[in-house]
């Protein structure tokens, strides 16, 4: 996706202060371009000015792993007490600014979209455009649904004071998104493909709708009968049946033949399996470096200091994700960067992979070293006798050398200034995690060129992920033969074994009594885990399946029992809160709206609903 869409009128837009106020969604657009501009005319003389806002506004919401992914089974903060809101729930509230953040800029796109709509009706010399516009503001929907349910469903621009916006059925607006983005596939002036640009293709359009149906389905389709155990009942396979249609026109007949490592290698960021996302391009700013990249580079593990990555150790990997990887799996080296080396500069320490020739490395000094858990005491022991020479001798004093990352006990070695390595009593993951560097980091956004100042394009629709879309769409319409088609060919790519019954799987983490027996569904939420680990779908992905409360009580230490994941008002955080501030602004939204678990314990609730 190289980055041509926001050169054109961005330096108009940020001194004309034409971007939608972060106040709250509810402002009409500033009108103001400076004293003596007609701000109709300039827009209806330039609508890409607000197509370039609604782009931007992207940037604003669709990084944030504590809203995405905190709260759920892979990733827990390894250094102390959990932050709070996101792992722990109860402390989530209507208050939350990073909620009120995402809630807002979704609709910054959206009212964005809705502007270029309004300055463009009825200029069939602009269809192009008019359909980038419905799409970028079905995908803001799509993103708000799977966080807060119903949420005022918007199609005007707003330019008045008007504050009655209630909140719409689910079912309407998922009607409304569909309608939409297929009549846009259908009369369709995007190109069929687009791995390059950033702006959304033909097949962006189909994998958006399958992901909608995929929600549709499971949101109003089937209905929750216990929340610890995750069962449910299914009342229809219509929405499941479509979103499976929508999955194969997205996936167009491509086959994922390169390899998991070369898929994500920084140089082939312009491949075929990226079908949309958000470009991003160093000489877009070139004096506001930070300003401009964004952090996902070092969203994901521990946190290491000089010559090494930078990362947010929030989201370092929970003991369920240790053992989620089998044996042989491709997709662990191509996810973790588990060997760090040292050198005088960051090109020649951790990104020396990227830099230096593979048959080199072997003779590069090596600080850091992470085993994962299938690889024995004997056989990492091996290693670190073998790799003697490389290893660094007697820097980063009192922390880990190597470890081999099990749970509940992680060994770990220290190499001493003579170059002896010793092992070290066997200490609790607890304990391991409270050290400074403490395990392995993603490194699937890794930028050896810009370093911290990540320009890694952020990945939104990603062909692997429709795969299994298109599986999970198949076994919920009761389609055996589809489920396996797209699991195993996911799993395929990874070099790991086909899977033809349940009876097949043996996942190596610990399933507590209380689980229950692993069904296909958990199946394919742990091959979600491996391929889109870090992509930022955990959460939607647990609560859009009805396995959030289940897959919490059974492995975030931070949930120890449903009513910590349970509000004063009786209902279950599901969703997260629409934000205080905008039932307190929005007249068409009052506290009986709120979603089950943030309203006042004397408000009308329902039980454990997924609104």
């Amino acid at each position: 996706m190289k980055k041509t869409i926001y050169i054109k009128a961005i330096a108009l837009l940020l001194a004309g202060g034409t971007l939608t106020g972060c106040s709250d969604f509810l402002e009409p657009e500033n009108k103001s371009l400076g004293e003596g501009n007609d701000a109709d005319g300039f827009f209806s003389n330039n609508p890409g000015a607000l197509l370039t806002s609604s782009y931007i506004n992207l940037k604003k919401f669709n990084n944030q792993a504590d809203i995405t992914d905190q709260g759920t089974d892979l990733y827990m903060n390894t250094r102390g007490a959990d932050p709070g809101a996101f792992n722990q729930y109860a402390s989530l509230n209507a208050e939350n600014t990073t909620v009120r953040n995402y809630y807002v800029n979704c609709y910054g796109t959206i009212n964005t979209a809705n502007g270029v709509l309004h300055y463009t009706e009825g200029n069939a010399g602009q269809e192009k455009m008019r359909q980038e516009a419905r799409f970028l503001r079905a995908y803001a929907y799509y993103c708000l649904t799977q966080q807060f349910g119903g949420v005022p469903y918007i199609t005007e621009y707003i330019q008045s004071a008007n504050r009655n916006y209630p909140r719409t059925d689910l079912g309407a607006l998922y009607q409304g998104l569909a309608n939409d983005l297929e009549d846009v596939y259908n009369n369709c002036q995007l190109d069929a493909a687009d791995y390059t640009s950033g702006k959304p293709s033909k097949e962006a359009v189909a994998a958006l709708l399958a992901k909608i149906y995929l929600a549709w389905g499971w949101d109003l389709d089937t209905q929750l009968t216990d929340a610890a155990t995750g069962t449910y009942t299914k009342t229809s396979t219509e929405h499941f049946a479509l979103a499976a249609q929508w999955a194969e026109r997205a996936i167009n007949g491509i086959s994922l033949t390169q390899s998991f490592a070369t898929k994500w290698a920084p140089t082939n960021e312009n491949n075929n399996e990226f079908i949309w996302g958000i470009p991003y391009d160093v000489t877009v700013i070139e004096d506001a470096l930070e300003k401009e990249c964004n952090a996902q580079a070092g969203t994901y593990g521990g946190y290491y200091g000089t010559n090494q990555k930078g990362c947010n150790s929030l989201n370092q990997q929970s003991e369920k994700s240790m053992y989620l990887f089998e044996e042989g799996d491709t997709r662990y080296e191509g996810t973790f960067m588990t060997t760090f080396y040292q050198g005088n500069t960051d090109d020649d320490a951790y990104y020396a992979p990227y830099n230096t020739p593979a048959a080199d490395l072997d003779q590069h000094n090596v600080s850091l070293k992470f085993f994962p858990y299938w690889v024995s005491e004997e056989e990492a022991e091996s290693w670190l006798a073998a790799h003697q020479a490389q290893l660094v001798k007697g820097s980063f004093p009192n922390t880990v050398k190597a470890a081999i990352l099990t749970a509940p006990n992680v060994t770990f070695y220290t190499i001493g200034a003579n170059g002896a390595v010793t092992r070290k009593t066997s200490q609790t993951l607890a304990q391991f995690n409270s050290q400074t560097d403490n395990g392995v980091c993603v490194r699937k956004f890794d930028d050896p060129v810009n370093k911290a100042n990540c320009f890694r394009d952020i990945v939104l629709l990603n062909r692997s992920e429709i795969y299994l879309v298109a599986a999970e769409a198949n076994l919920m319409a009761d389609n055996a033969t589809g489920f396996w088609k797209y699991l195993n060919a996911v799993r395929q790519r990874a070099g790991v074994a086909t899977l033809n019954s349940i009876n097949d799987y043996n996942p190596a983490y610990t399933v507590p009594s209380t689980f229950g027996n692993i069904t296909l569904l958990d199946l394919l939420l742990d091959e979600r885990g491996r391929e889109c680990y870090a992509e930022k779908t955990r959460f939607a992905d647990l609560r859009r399946t009805k396995q959030l409360v289940r897959y919490n009580l059974a492995f975030n230490n931070s949930v120890s029992s449903i009513a910590s994941m349970t509000g004063a008002d009786g209902g279950i955080k599901w969703l997260r809160p629409i934000p205080s501030t905008e039932l307190n602004k929005n007249d068409g939204i009052n506290a009986v709206d709120q979603n089950p678990g943030y309203r006042s314990s004397d408000t009308e609730n329902t039980e454990g609903s997924q609104e």
